[in-house]
């Protein structure tokens, strides 16, 4: 179920999400076009698509130990990159990804996210949030949870796969930003506005018109 299409169409404007932004289905693009209204919900659906059926297949089958849900969750993933109804473009795997390995490893799958979500705060890039996210991941399965290591690990390789074209805009400096970053001090002097930018600012803080009897060509009294 491609959520990103879907909640893009029935809640967006008549502009098909294939055609605008970077034109992938993923919450990426969603937020990209739409902000966070729409594209926290698609977050939210893609990682569920996930999440469900490894839980499910954990319950119904635990005497088949980790290799079953982990297959279902490399399969819910590339469900989900490769859409067959939809000529195999979908989106790029991250959310969906993440759902299954929630289900599948909660203590690897949890620290992971809080990279992410601090990646994205620092850089403003999705893209470099889900690499430096996938390659956390894969360490804390390595010293954590080595069992689910080659379910993460396959998984990495194909975010890396999915994320392919974006490496090369970011090796290229060309890497658009999803959200601003988070600016975690104060910037330079010229951030600082000036003595007479603060006297010429409103109550409110914005500009105001200059007075109707002065000239703004007379020197200020």
């Amino acid at each position: 179920m491609p959520f990103g299409l879907v909640v893009s169409t029935l809640y967006g404007d008549d502009a098909d999400i294939r055609a605008v932004g970077s034109g992938n289905i993923g919450a990426t693009n969603v937020v990209r076009v739409y902000g966070w209204r729409l594209g926290g919900w698609v977050v939210a659906f893609d990682a569920g698509k996930g999440l469900v059926p490894v839980l499910l297949a954990r319950l119904l089958w635990p005497e088949l130990g980790l290799w079953w849900p982990g297959l279902v969750a490399l399969w819910c993933f590339g469900a989900h990159c490769f859409p067959a109804y939809l000529e195999f473009n979908g989106g790029k795997g991250v959310a969906t990804g993440a759902g299954g390995l929630l289900a599948l490893s909660p203590w690897v799958t949890v620290p992971a996210v809080g990279v992410w979500v601090t990646m994205l705060a620092a850089t403003g890039r999705s893209s470099v949030a889900a690499l430096t996210s996938v390659v956390s991941v894969v360490a804390l399965a390595w010293f954590v949870h080595p069992e689910v290591l080659p379910i993460v690990g396959l998984f990495g390789v194909g975010v890396f796969l999915t994320h392919a074209t974006n490496i090369r805009r970011l090796v290229r400096g060309e890497e658009k930003q999803v959200v601003r970053p988070v600016r975690w001090s104060r910037g330079g002097d010229e951030a600082v506005p000036s003595a007479e930018q603060i006297l010429a600012q409103g109550p409110g803080g914005g500009a105001v018109a200059p007075a109707p009897w002065r000239d703004d060509d007379d020197p200020l009294p």
